[in-house]
């Protein structure tokens, strides 16, 4: 891994169980939640940011489309950093599971475009890391989760 590609903390995914109450709450605290549509409201919602980390909001259901390693009915985060290279996510990912921590995703190419991968830290926190997206690599997601 070379200087410039050194992962920086660059997004916040928060597993929800009720994601009106959620969407309301960071409403209320001035954020802005987009919406992508009727079929997907009740699984992914994104905070529009004007300046920081991306903020997202994901139901269970959801978030096993790329993390399937997250152990059923648990809500928190995934804390996320971003690499430039596709290959930094497979290298970063090996050397942590080589030193003992636990995988619950192994590298793989997502359907937004980027090389994806989650690890878990010592105190259990989901840590994933994540290329830079590729628009060339970018697919078709699956359908939305059914049921809530």
């Amino acid at each position: 891994m070379t200087a410039e590609d050194r992962p920086h903390l660059d997004q916040i995914n928060l597993v929800v169980h009720d994601m009106d109450a959620m969407v309301d709450f960071y409403g209320r605290l001035g954020l802005e939640v987009a919406s992508f549509g009727p079929q997907w409201d009740q699984h992914h919602r994104e905070v529009n940011r004007e300046r920081g980390m991306h903020f997202d909001l994901d139901s269970e259901a959801s978030l096993a489309q790329w993390n399937r390693g997250w152990p059923a009915g648990r809500t928190g985060p995934v804390i996320g950093f971003r690499v430039t290279a596709r290959e930094t996510v497979d290298a970063i990912h090996a050397d942590l599971v080589a030193a003992g921590y636990a995988s619950q995703q192994q590298p793989f190419d997502a359907f937004w475009g980027a090389r994806y991968a989650v690890v878990t830290d010592p105190e259990g926190n989901p840590v994933g890391i994540m290329s830079e997206s590729d628009p060339a690599m970018r697919s078709r997601p699956g359908e939305p989760p059914s049921g809530a």
